[in-house]
């Protein structure tokens, strides 16, 4: 079996995190979100992958090559209009000549991916579709089904009124050949809006195969921290933190000062210097490069790579993007900082900004 991920997404609901870094390349505990779907589905021995890239393609390609240093052979298709997500996997051309997985490439699950090839096969279904329960259908695809998975209906961002199961398009597919020849050539088209209610039109064998792994979409700031605490709190099955919620994981050659305060959960990449009386309190994610200056405190944050926070700083609830400066005696609390932002001496940035990438914030342009 083959696999298609859909990486081409502007990433706007995720923004300004992804105006300089493709979402897919957005890091998750310091590896690229991308990274994941690679390692699972070459665990699953499907390693002929295509990659539907358009917006920031350089960068995943920058990065995964031809896939041979992660074990997988890749093949990119670049979209130069935006083609939806069918229009993206008909753009791979002959790429689809057998059974495929297809993924919405924002989304982190758990999905066992040989229980759904399985239930794939013994329903000689000409497409299935993971489900996933959630506690407010409005905002995804809401998919009916009978008593034997045999999908019924689709109905794309319902209203509260029309809800009739919590169970969502989760974002992971198998679908057949014969799927490709319903997608027009070079057409923006949707999976979820044309191809799927076409194939119940048109009365084929549509399945679905309910889960309740670990589901995470990435689209929102606040789905990125959830995802970083789920991931710490052993959550899901990708990533293991030896069970032990305050433990702290620091990389190769961190210069730690032994009067900093470090309370887990707490991962630290590779070459970070944390400074004389330096307090950390986990959850927290440091990107590596890093310096973190005396006395300054980091609280429940995710801080990208090649982050400066000078001393007597205080961090709250932030994401702080790649390259950025965080000036002496600042206070940051509940914001979103892209990369290459500068913060100056004594600054205040207050809850819920979002700061755009190379932005300068000083006495003059205080936030």
């Amino acid at each position: 079996m083959k696999a298609v991920i859909l990486s081409g997404g502007f990433g706007t609901r995720l923004r300004p995190l992804t105006v300089n870094t493709p979402k897919s390349m957005v890091p998750v505990l310091n590896t690229p979100f991308l990274d994941y779907f690679i390692k699972r589905l070459k665990a699953q021995k499907v390693t002929d992958i295509a990659l539907a890239v358009s917006y920031l393609a350089e960068p995943i390609q920058d990065y995964f090559g031809d896939g041979s240093k992660f074990g997988v052979n890749l093949t990119y298709t670049v979209e130069k209009n935006p083609l939806g997500t069918a229009g993206a996997v008909k753009n791979a051309g002959g790429f689809i000549d057998e059974p495929t997985l297809v993924f919405n490439g924002d989304v982190f699950t758990d999905i066992d991916l040989a229980a759904m090839i399985e239930h794939h096969n013994k329903n000689k279904a000409v497409l299935t579709i993971a489900l996933t329960p959630v506690e407010d259908p409005t905002s995804y695809g809401l998919v009916e089904t009978d008593q034997e998975n045999k999908i019924t209906r689709f109905l794309e961002k319902p209203s509260a009124d029309e809800i009739t199961t919590n169970m969502i398009n989760a974002g992971t597919y198998i679908i057949e050949p014969e799927v490709m020849s319903l997608i027009p050539e070079e057409t923006n088209c949707s999976f979820e809006r044309d191809i799927f209610p076409m194939l119940l039109r048109k009365k084929k064998n549509v399945f679905a195969f309910p889960t309740d792994c670990y589901w995470m979409d990435l689209g929102r700031p606040e789905n990125y921290f959830q995802l970083h605490y789920d991931l710490l709190d052993g959550k899901s099955n990708q990533y293991s933190f030896n069970n032990n919620k305050r433990k702290v994981a620091a990389g190769s050659n961190c210069k730690i000062h032994q009067s900093a305060r470090i309370i887990g959960p707490a991962v630290i990449g590779e070459n970070c210097i944390i400074g004389e009386d330096v307090q950390i309190k986990g959850p927290v994610v440091i990107g590596p490069n890093c310096q973190i200056s005396n006395s300054s405190v980091v609280d429940d944050c995710i801080i990208w790579e090649s982050v400066h926070v000078e001393p007597f700083a205080r961090i709250k609830h932030t994401i702080v993007a790649d390259k950025s400066h965080i000036g002496s005696g600042s206070t940051i609390e509940g914001a979103v900082l892209g990369s290459n932002t500068i913060i100056g001496y004594g600054q205040h940035v207050k809850p819920g900004k979002l700061v755009s990438p190379n932005s300068i914030i000083s006495f003059n342009n205080s936030l």
